[in-house]
């Protein structure tokens, strides 16, 4: 088999983004894998503007780049005890395309932020989230970064062996569901 085609999809937009970070050693442990990047500077859900105008180019060019995936790679950040407003409006956008890009497909969902928790509830609500779309999720380990400003190295690698360690087993099981 040829390397397997990752998507990450990234919950916050900034460059440096923990999230973004957090992808990165993700497919780092995962191994030889082809990665993209999704972009998620898509307009607002309006289903005026859908009818009016169809389905934004952007929208559909993430909704193929889901489907060709293997598997994608989901991290997101807490905004007031749940995921990003970017993220949901890339779901609800993808949920208006032709047929269902996540349908059977494995994701892995992680999330990173700055407090304590790490992002548990936003992970939590991410997952009811995609629920509808029915793709393999993978149940865990569960990769909850808390403190996520100071988690890294210079050269973006994780501090901590345990969060280190608990994403690389992630990432395996990730690889397995892709092999079966």
């Amino acid at each position: 088999m040829a390397d397997p085609k990752l998507l990450t999809i990234s919950g916050s937009l900034r460059a440096e983004a923990t999230n973004r970070k957090l992808l990165r050693e993700a497919v780092r442990l995962f191994g030889l894998a082809q990665m993209t990047e999704a972009d998620l500077r898509l307009p607002l859900y309006d289903g005026d503007d859908e009818a009016r105008d169809g389905v934004p180019s952007v929208v559909q060019a993430l909704a193929d780049q889901i489907a060709q995936a293997d598997a994608v790679v989901i991290s997101t950040p807490e905004y007031n005890k749940g995921p990003s407003g970017v993220l949901k409006n890339a779901l609800d956008w993808v949920s208006r395309t032709q047929g269902n890009p996540w349908d059977g497909k494995p994701v892995a969902v992680m999330s990173a932020a700055a407090g304590r928790a790490g992002g548990e509830r936003a992970q939590m609500v991410l997952r009811g989230f995609l629920t509808p779309f029915q793709p393999r999720l993978i149940t865990g380990p569960e990769v909850h970064l808390a403190g996520s400003g100071e988690a890294f190295s210079e050269d973006g690698r994780l501090l901590s062996d345990h969060y280190a360690s608990t994403l690389e087993r992630l990432m395996q099981k990730l690889r397995k569901e892709i092999q079966e």
